[in-house]
């Protein structure tokens, strides 16, 4: 298993870089969020790697951040999502972006990426609706209004964990309120919603 690559840039497109290390050029096929994050040629790199071994292919996928792998795992871990689709979602959403598309069922959002259908748009909202993070998508859809909400959104995630939800439980209530209620400006307010919800 192959953890990450360190080396230098030895080739850079939207798609895919080409990191030289210890004397052995490493193509790594990569989302647009890390092509903007890396430097020039010449320049040295760390990307965090996913090895994809397949009957009739074999291909390493690069992310210059955890959040872009741990997404793109999500992705594949969907039937029909394979490790192509997976980054072109990533290179047609950001993670907070999508993250909220998934928490509130947007599968339109989903389905507006190249190469993404309605059906798979609908079916990764379905089955990853309940592993994205409210406070992320929070964050995401509201920019620095959202940063400034998370610990209220947090409080009331344990809030519900404390009345007896499990947190997948609770992310999914307080997803589904942020959705609905953009204007949710405290704890209790997005806890009285979610418990209405029910």
């Amino acid at each position: 298993m192959i953890a990450y690559i360190r080396g230098t840039i030895a080739e850079k497109e939207p798609t895919r870089v080409v990191l030289e290390a210890g004397g052995v050029g490493y193509e790594l096929l990569i989302p647009l969020s890390t092509y903007e994050k890396l430097g020039g040629v010449g320049q040295e790199a760390k990307l965090l790697a996913y090895h994809a071994v397949r009957e009739d292919d074999e291909a390493l996928y690069g992310f210059a951040a955890e959040a872009e792998k741990a997404m793109f795992m999500k992705l594949t871990g969907v039937s029909g999502v394979g490790p192509k689709i997976a980054l072109a979602i990533l290179s047609g959403s950001g993670i907070g972006e999508l993250s909220l598309a998934i928490a509130s069922g947007n599968a339109k959002r989903i389905a507006a990426i190249k190469g993404v259908g309605k059906k798979t748009a609908e079916k990764i909202c379905v089955e990853l609706r309940d592993k994205v993070n409210a406070i992320e998508a929070l964050a995401a859809g509201k920019g620095d209004r959202g940063k400034a909400a998370a610990p209220f959104v947090h409080d009331a995630i344990l809030a519900l964990g404390a009345l007896g939800f499990a947190d997948e439980a609770a992310n999914k209530m307080v997803s589904q309120v942020l959705a609905a209620h953009p204007e949710a400006a405290d704890t209790e307010q997005i806890i009285r919603w979610a418990l209405k919800s029910k």
